[in-house]
């Protein structure tokens, strides 16, 4: 079986993480795998690109702005308002930084996801879950800080009748807790759907390339297809991320007043 056969075998392949660099000491595995790759290629990017965007000598952005820092400008202005819109308190600019983290890199481990023969970190569930509760978790830290032993007035909607109460509590208790599996599922099957369809069509135009009758004349119909639907998911790569931006911003506004 040739390489590029076995390329083709599964639509699943593409989410496999590959050891790059092979290396086990003391039975631990520290091998250099493409999931690392993807992880320090986006940290670099993000740096170069805020960087690039300020002048070295005066430290200051550009007054007139280049290519690099007009993009810029259009994402801090998304999410400045985002934020603003979301989060209503006097202190919700302190949580731009954290929000702008989070929708820079969730989009640009979705778009280099899209690059032939990359990698898409966001279509495993072990990273977004990850994510997801290491953000869950920090609201509520926060939201305990902010209101103490008040924090359960969240399962506990005011004004609700003590015999409610026992009915209410387990069922708000159960959706507040599902809401980093929520945020984790949302993120990582939109990506992985999305992916896996593309391979689907590009492995059907395949087996249609390798017919030897008049199929593989047909095989740049699936080829066409594919075009409009890696725009699709090209959108949807961009949708997603700003989609788990608003939620954490609405989870951050849910911690700091309440209900």
């Amino acid at each position: 079986m040739s390489s590029f056969t076995f390329i083709f075998s599964s639509p699943l392949e593409q989410f496999r993480v590959l050891p790059l660099m092979p290396f086990l000491s003391s039975g631990l595995d520290f091998s250099l795998t493409n999931e690392f790759v993807v992880l320090v290629s986006v940290f670099f990017f993000v740096m170069v690109l805020f960087s690039s965007v300020i002048n070295q000598k005066t430290k200051t952005y550009f007054i007139i702005p280049n290519r690099w820092q007009s993009v810029v400008e259009l994402v801090y202005t998304l999410l400045v308002s985002l934020v603003k819109d979301n989060i209503k308190s006097k202190e919700a600019q302190l949580f731009l930084p954290l929000i702008t983290y989070i929708f820079v890199t969730i989009l640009l481990l979705n778009l280099i996801g899209l690059v032939p023969y990359s990698f898409t970190l966001t279509s495993h569930i072990a990273i977004t879950f990850s994510l997801a509760f290491a953000l869950f978790f920090g609201i509520n830290i926060i939201g305990a800080i902010n209101h103490g032993i008040k924090l359960i007035t969240l399962w506990l909607p005011t004004g609700t009748a003590l015999a409610l109460a026992f009915l209410l509590v387990p069922i708000e208790l159960i959706s507040y807790t599902f809401k980093p599996i929520s945020l984790s599922i949302r993120l990582f099957a939109n990506m992985m759907a999305g992916h896996v369809l593309l391979k689907v069509i590009v492995g059907f135009a395949h087996s249609l390339m390798e017919s030897s009758d008049l199929m593989f004349f047909f095989h740049l119909l699936p080829l066409i297809v594919l075009i409009p639907l890696f725009g699709l998911e090209l959108g949807v790569a961009i949708i997603q991320a700003f989609v788990f931006s608003i939620l954490v911003c609405i989870y951050l506004n849910e911690s700091i007043n309440l209900h």
